[in-house]
């Protein structure tokens, strides 16, 4: 591990300043993802700036019926919170589903979204990676692809996005709070990620020393019957091959209203726009639910490779919706 400079500025705007004017400078809190890319090399800054207490650790009730979460807020208290578990239950499975109770103890929910892929490529600095080292390649093309995109790739990264939490902040319709060094400003979750294109290396849309300070979710009635399925290897500790985050509203067998977003198969948290827009207005029936799964998928791109490849993602991905989206209109 390289030696680094570690600091513990007095208040967030301070830690902004000290990581912006740095560029090998980080900011660091639950350090649940950073500190492995220290111990393997794939992170390499010259400053740490310990934002631990910097940022809010609460939950609190807005007045238009939504909640802020702090951004210091520990993943398991976020989970266990009983406003989440009533109002937005597929924040709290996803969370739940996501990593180890020790690692959910600490890691923060101003954090758990910017975690970085889990490339098996991209985490071995001896091998060529576009998002880890610029314009060097991308050995996750014809190589071990089980576990890789199929939606959103380009040609210089095939690279997923691993966060469960982001995936139903996304279908959540929340927003994030960000202090960079031109003051605050707030932005759509599902704006804050980014397509690999041909800059791969950028994950999401934040410039460097940018800070997340906190996240809102809106009032979301539809949001109290909601769910996440996330199918993987095996039963805890594993990143999704494949998840699901839904909510839905259904009334005299016909969707009202939903919300989907995919996880697993992307480079970002995916919202399944037209997935949702399929659905609105049909019968709540399982054939409908298929429909919207094959025009979210239409433009997927399966991935050949040394370990089989990817392809087996489109329909287990079309499966595992069905079966949330069935589940969920059975409780309306």
């Amino acid at each position: 591990m390289k030696p680094f400079t570690f600091e513990t500025p007095a208040d967030a705007a301070a830690a902004v300043q000290a990581v912006s004017a740095d560029p090998d400078a980080a900011f660091l809190a639950g350090g649940t993802n950073l500190v492995d890319h220290l111990k393997l090399g794939v992170a390499e800054p010259d400053l740490l700036v310990d934002i631990t207490a910097l940022t809010s650790a609460e939950v609190t009730d807005l007045d238009d019926g939504g909640l802020r979460i702090g951004a210091g807020v520990r993943n398991s208290d976020l989970a266990a919170d009983r406003r989440v578990r009533e109002r937005y239950p597929v924040l709290a499975e996803a969370l739940l589903s996501g990593a180890s109770g020790q690692l959910r103890n600490m890691a923060t929910s101003g954090g758990n979204p910017l975690q970085r892929t889990r490339c098996v490529y991209f985490q071995d600095v001896t091998t060529p990676c576009n998002k880890r080292e610029p314009e060097s390649g991308c050995s996750a093309i014809g190589g071990a692809t089980r576990g890789q995109a199929v939606l959103g790739a380009s040609e210089h990264c095939i690279a997923t996005h691993p966060s469960d939490m982001a995936v139903a902040l996304a279908a959540l319709d929340a927003q994030v709070h960000v202090l960079g060094v031109d003051g605050e400003r707030t932005l759509p979750f599902v704006d804050l990620h980014r397509l690999p294109e041909d800059r791969p290396e950028q994950d999401t849309v934040l410039a460097h020393g940018d800070l997340i300070t906190a996240i809102d979710l809106p009032p979301l009635p539809l949001a109290r019957r909601s769910r996440y399925r996330k199918v993987r290897d095996r039963a805890s500790y594993a990143f999704a091959l494949v998840s699901v985050a839904a909510a839905l509203d259904v009334a005299d067998g016909v969707v009202r209203d939903c919300r989907i977003a995919f996880g697993g198969v992307a480079h970002k948290p995916w919202r399944a726009w037209r997935a949702e827009d399929v659905l609105r207005g049909t019968t709540a029936e399982t054939r409908s639910y298929r429909a919207a799964a094959e025009a979210e998928l239409a433009d997927a791109r399966p991935q050949d490779g040394i370990d089989g490849g990817n392809a087996f993602k489109i329909p287990l991905l079309t499966r595992t919706l069905v079966a949330v989206l069935r589940e969920l209109a059975e409780e309306s």
